[in-house]
């Protein structure tokens, strides 16, 4: 039986972040440069955002880039910028047929042109779309992201549109990329790894965390719902105690 058969269609996670790790020691286990690792993870995302949108998940989040990404060797930053155009390029029928739209947080200023274009393009294309929300992040990262709201927030003090009284969670949550969107109920992370590696560290407040020993590029539907069905035996106390929880 799959693990499909087994999940409660009426308990799912609305949004789902994954740090798609072990693309590079995929290939070099296959004797193979870090690039074709990348390639071969393109399908995993396929698979898991086709899957996502087929049981019903509102947000699909995934690590593409972080911004600590840029101080690898060259060689592999261009080749990983030419992938995404291509990915981009072919996906967009699949986002379409899927009813999937696409979004993106992070620093696209950063992006090569090209990239950008791509981007700007595939966002604007899909942005009818309604089953589910595909959001890259690239040349992200969770420090910078609250650096940049906290330097937005403090020149709305300066410029008198707000006062340090107004400065909620709520309020600081509106400056931020996934603005609109539900914080993360489960987070997946791939290839054994165990940390967040600065990612969405605001929102992940009170996520549940997945982690298997599976590199990303084998990932697939099975390991997806297998991952569903654990977070929904989790018990999500939010500081409650195990007993406030039976009563409410």
């Amino acid at each position: 039986m799959s693990y499909k058969d087994k999940i409660d269609l009426t308990r799912l996670p609305r949004h789902i972040a994954v740090i798609m790790d072990g693309n590079g020691r995929w290939a070099k286990a296959r004797g193979k440069n870090r690039i074709f690792g990348h390639t071969n993870g393109v399908r995993a995302v396929r698979e898991t955002a086709e899957a996502c949108a087929e049981l019903g998940v509102e947000y699909l989040t995934v690590y593409a880039f972080s911004t600590e990404n840029w101080s690898r060797p060259e060689r592999e930053v261009n080749a990983l910028m030419s992938l995404l155009v291509k990915t981009i390029d072919k996906e967009i029928d699949t986002l379409l047929k899927n009813d999937i739209r696409l979004g993106m947080i992070g620093d696209m200023s950063a992006l090569p042109k090209s990239v950008a274009d791509k981007l700007r393009h595939a966002i604007e294309t899909t942005a009818h779309c309604k089953r589910m929300q595909l959001t890259l992040a690239l040349s992200y990262s969770g420090k910078a992201e609250l650096e940049r709201a906290i330097k937005l927030i403090a020149k709305d003090v300066l410029n008198g549109s707000l006062i340090p009284e107004d400065i909620t969670q709520e309020l600081i949550e509106q400056y931020l990329y996934t603005y609109g969107m539900p914080d993360p109920e489960l987070l997946i992370r791939t290839s054994g790894e165990q940390r967040l590696s600065n990612f969405l560290l605001w929102q992940m407040a009170y996520a549940e965390f997945y982690f298997t020993d599976v590199m990303w590029p084998d990932f697939d539907r099975e390991e997806l719902y297998k991952a569903v069905y654990d977070f929904q035996h989790r018990e999500r106390r939010f500081g409650k105690t195990s007993e406030q929880l039976a009563v409410s």
